[in-house]
C-alpha cells in the first residue's frame, strides 16, 4: 500500500482546541461563526443590490428616510410652538388666575341682577383664610401715568405697588441690583426698580443707576434695581419693561390712582395661583364661593367676576396642539407606510432577479426557512438602514434650527425639542413597517420550487 492512500492520524498538537472545547461549547462556536457569516452576507447581498438599482435604491430609501424623519419632525415642530408658547405665557407667570371685578347675571341674597362687584383689600384676607386649595394670593395696585423723571430726562409710566407675594406671583426679575423686599414694604419706604425702557429713557447714560434718585409726582424715590428686559408679546395690562414697581404702601401714599381708593382699599385685581395645577378647578370654586358669600353674588354666575384662568388656557393650547399633532403623526405614518411599500416592491425586484440563484440554493439542500430568513433579513436590514440615515438627518436639522432660534431669539418657538418617546414611537413604527414589507416577498422567495427557479428566464 502506498503512503498516499494510507490514512493520516491527526495530532494531538494540531487541534489544541478540540481538547479544550469540548461539548455544546464546540456546537455554540460553529453556530456563531454561521450567525457571523450569515450576517456579513446578508449586508454584502444588500449593498450589492443597492449598487445594482442605483436610481430604484435611492428612491426607496428616500422614501423611508423621509417617513421616519417626518414623523420626528412633526413631533418635534409641535413641541417647539407648545414650548415656545409656555415660554411666552411664563413671561408674565406662571400658572396663575386674575380676577376682577364684574357685573352680576344672577339674583342672589336678596338682591337685583346687574349689580357692580368690587374686590378689595379685606379679599385678600379672605381668600388667604378660606380657601386651602389657593397656594399664594396678592392683590394688584398700580397707577397709570405717573410722572416720573430725573435729573436728566422725564416721562409717564404705568408704576405697580408690589409686596412679597405679589413678585411671587408675577415673574419681575431684577438682573441688577435687588428687589422690593417685605422691610420696604413694612417700613413703606420711598424705593423703586425700573424697568429696562424706563432706565433708557430716565438715565440714558448710565446702564446701572444704581442710588440715583427718580422723583415719582415729585417725591424723591431710590433707584435700588433695574429689572431684566423683556421679549413680550402678549400682556394684560403693558409691557414689564415700561413699568415703575415700588412698596404698596408707598403707591397708595403718594400716587393713589384714585383717593377713594385708597380710603375704601379697593384693589385692581386679585391673583393667585392654586397650590397645584390639578386642584385649580377646586381653588376657583373656593375662591368663588368665599367671595360670593361676602359680596351676596351666586357663585355660579359667571359674570360677577371677570376672569383670566392662565391654567386653563394652556391646556386649551396644549389640546389643540395635541391634536395638530396626531394630525401631523397620521400624515408621517402614511409616508412611512409608503416608503415600506417600496422596500417591498425592492424586494419584489430582487427576489425575481435571484431566482435562478434561489432554485440553485434548494437544490443542494437549502431550506424553507433559510431562504424566508436571508430574505426577510435583508428586506429588514434594507428598511433600518433608511431609517436611521432618516433619524440621523432630522437630528442635524433639529441642531441647525436650535442654533438659527438662539441666534435670531424668535418668539412663540423654542426650536425642534427630540424627545425619548418620540424616537421610541418612531423605531416601532419603523419596525412595524420592516417587517410588514419584509414578509412578502420573503414568503415567495421561500415558495419557489428547485425546478421552477432553475427553468426561470428573465
Amino acid at each position: 500500500m502506498s503512503a498516499a492512500a494510507e490514512p493520516r492520524t491527526l495530532p494531538l498538537a494540531d487541534a489544541p482546541r478540540l481538547q479544550v472545547l469540548r461539548g455544546g461549547r464546540i456546537q455554540r462556536r460553529v453556530r456563531d461563526m454561521y450567525t457571523t457569516e450569515l450576517i456579513w452576507d446578508l449586508l454584502r447581498q444588500t449593498l450589492q443590490n443597492l449598487r445594482r438599482n442605483k436610481l430604484r435604491s435611492f428612491l426607496t430609501l428616500f422614501g423611508i428616510a423621509w417617513g421616519i424623519a417626518s414623523l420626528v419632525m412633526m413631533s418635534a415642530l409641535s413641541d417647539g410652538f407648545r414650548d415656545g408658547q409656555r415660554k411666552n405665557m411664563a413671561q408674565i407667570g406662571d400658572n396663575l388666575v386674575f380676577n376682577w371685578g364684574g357685573t352680576t347675571e344672577l339674583q342672589a341674597g336678596g338682591k337685583r341682577a346687574g349689580r357692580y362687584i368690587r374686590l378689595n383689600r379685606a379679599d385678600v384676607d379672605l381668600i388667604r383664610a378660606q380657601c386651602p386649595a389657593v397656594g399664594t394670593v396678592a392683590a394688584e395696585t398700580k397707577t397709570e401715568q405717573v410722572p416720573a423723571h430725573s435729573a436728566t430726562n422725564a416721562g409717564r409710566f404705568l408704576t405697580l405697588g408690589v409686596t412679597p407675594e405679589y413678585l411671587e406671583l408675577r415673574n419681575l426679575p431684577v438682573e441688577k441690583g435687588r428687589t422690593i423686599s417685605a422691610a420696604d414694604v413694612r417700613e413703606e419706604r420711598r424705593v423703586a426698580v425700573l424697568g429696562a425702557s424706563v432706565r433708557k429713557q430716565l438715565f440714558e447714560k448710565k446702564p446701572v443707576p444704581l442710588g440715583e434718585t427718580v422723583y415719582l409726582r415729585n417725591y424723591p424715590y431710590e433707584v435700588i434695581g433695574v429689572m431684566s428686559e423683556k421679549d413680550q408679546n402678549s400682556s394684560y395690562d403693558g409691557w414689564d419693561n415700561d413699568k415703575i414697581l415700588v412698596p404698596e404702601p408707598a403707591l397708595l401714599r403718594d400716587a393713589p390712582e384714585r383717593s377713594d381708593y385708597y380710603t375704601e382699599g379697593r384693589v385692581n385685581c386679585i391673583i393667585y395661583r392654586p397650590v397645584s395645577t390639578g386642584r385649580w378647578a377646586e381653588a376657583e370654586a373656593e375662591v368663588k364661593a368665599a367671595l360670593g358669600k361676602v359680596k351676596d353674588f351666586d357663585p355660579h354666575d359667571e359674570s360677577a367676576l371677570e376672569t383670566w384662568d392662565m391654567i386653563k388656557d394652556a391646556e386649551e393650547f396644549d389640546s389643540i396642539f395635541d391634536a395638530g399633532e396626531i394630525f401631523l403623526a397620521v400624515v408621517a405614518l402614511v409616508t412611512l407606510s409608503l416608503g415600506g411599500i417600496g422596500v417591498m416592491n425592492t424586494m419584489m425586484m430582487a427576489v425575481r432577479e435571484r431566482t435562478n440563484e434561489i432554485g440553485l440554493k434548494k437544490a443542494v439542500g437549502a431550506t424553507k426557512g433559510r431562504i424566508t430568513l436571508e430574505f426577510f433579513l435583508e428586506g429588514i436590514i434594507l428598511a433600518l438602514l433608511a431609517g436611521v440615515v432618516g433619524l440621523v438627518l432630522v437630528y442635524l436639522l433639529a441642531l441647525g434650527v436650535d442654533w438659527l432660534v438662539g441666534i435670531v431669539k424668535v418668539s412663540m418657538f423654542s426650536g425642534l425639542p427630540i424627545h425619548w418617546n418620540v424616537l421610541a414611537l418612531a423605531t416601532v413604527a419603523l419596525g412595524l413597517v420592516a417587517v410588514c414589507s419584509s414578509l412578502p416577498p420573503a414568503r415567495r422567495a421561500a415558495e419557489l420550487t428547485p425546478v421552477e427557479a432553475l427553468r426561470f428566464e428573465r
